[in-house]
């Protein structure tokens, strides 16, 4: 990302710690403001995640900025043994745990307070890793999917579902006026962190999508990396392996 974008622009900590901050102060929001300001369309995108993700039959998951665990949750779908939900933000977790134990999954899912930039797992050890809306708060992105590449078995699947920005009219004028005036207005007017849902918007308008997205993988190193946009464009869901 050329374009360091932060939650809270008079602070001095970190990207990473911001983020922390901030998820923690939204986590009580969180799932009901998803779902209205993607319309509920999210739900069908994570479908589509664990389609790929089921067709590898893994045993073992994690998904990465897990925040309160629906991808997690749904990885349970496939017949893994178990399932690893990583994030920083302690909130986000808490609320994760709940529903993971109202769903009686506890024993399949575990979430884990930890760096993504420092994956707290040997090398090879996961058979798929998931992220979903999370790479663009990475703070040095590259070293996060470094560290995604080492902890994935070889032959082992990547899926990213990621924000993107439509390229063709009228979608892209219409997605820039939602992102830069509703998305933002909905956060106030639903959440207690103002801030939240502007940095929301400007670091999925800053981050690189498509074939530019694809190319940084695979510089990291990752092979059969494909790129497939999800409705019209405002997201798309990402596959690659390891050699």
């Amino acid at each position: 990302m050329t374009q360091k974008i932060t939650p809270y622009k008079d602070s001095a900590l970190g990207k990473k710690e911001q983020v922390a901050q901030m998820f923690d102060n939204i986590s009580g929001d969180y799932d009901n403001l998803n779902r209205v300001i993607s319309f509920g369309i999210d739900v069908k995108w994570r479908k589509k995640v664990l389609k790929i993700v089921a067709d590898k039959a893994p045993k073992t998951i994690l998904d990465i900025a897990t925040g309160t665990g629906d991808l997690a949750i749904l990885m349970a779908e496939t017949k893994a043994e178990k399932i690893i939900g990583l994030d920083i933000s302690a909130g986000m977790l808490k609320v994760g745990e709940m529903k993971i134990n109202a769903k009686d999954l506890s024993k399949r899912i575990e979430m884990v307070l930890a760096d993504s930039e420092k994956i707290p797992f040997d090398d090879n050890t996961f058979d798929a890793i998931t992220v979903a809306f999370g790479v663009r708060n990475f703070e040095n992105l590259e070293t996060g999917l470094s560290e995604i590449l080492r902890v994935l078995k070889p032959g082992g699947v990547f899926v990213i579902l990621e924000t993107s920005v439509p390229t063709k009219a009228p979608y892209k004028q219409g997605y820039t006026f939602y992102s830069k005036n509703i998305l933002p207005l909905i956060g106030k007017l639903f959440s207690k962190d103002n801030s939240a849902y502007g940095y929301l918007s400007e670091s999925a308008a800053a981050f690189p999508f498509g074939e530019a997205f694809n190319n940084i993988l695979r510089k990291i190193g990752f092979i059969d990396v494909v790129a497939m946009p999800q409705t019209f464009g405002v997201a798309t869901i990402y596959s690659a392996s390891k050699k």
